[in-house]
């Protein structure tokens, strides 16, 4: 079956997805949380990083406890308060995850375009 054929404006239609690694229980990686951890790297800070996602704090600190949960590793290493102050880091496990995840994405978005020319070709 064309599914072209049934469309209004068929041009304008794009297959589309959102791509998600999850593990048995519960996710393991996605946007939102490529996203938390590249803004941990760039802040030094899970506070910093949830407030520029519009996230509260206990969300992106039960996402953080998940990554490292599920890693065999931890993903990010957290510092408390003290003269310093607290703060959070991204190991290099997690940076070469970020990249993994990056470059699993450009080939989800290739299939992805490849997959509504398919959708749209005239048969």
């Amino acid at each position: 079956m064309n599914i072209k054929t049934h469309l209004k404006n068929s041009s304008s239609y794009r297959v589309s997805g959102m791509l998600r690694i999850v593990g048995p229980d519960e996710p393991f990686l996605g946007p939102g949380r490529i996203e938390l951890m590249e803004r941990i790297a760039a802040t030094g800070s899970i506070n910093k990083a949830a407030k520029e996602m519009g996230m509260s704090y206990k969300k992106a600190w039960l996402m953080v406890q998940s990554l490292n949960r599920q890693a065999e590793t931890p993903l990010i290493v957290t510092q408390t308060g003290g003269e310093q102050g607290g703060g959070a880091q991204l190991s290099e496990t997690a940076q070469a995850l970020i990249q993994t995840y990056r470059e699993l994405h450009q080939r989800f978005e290739a299939f992805l375009q490849q997959e509504t020319q398919n959708l749209l070709r005239e048969e």
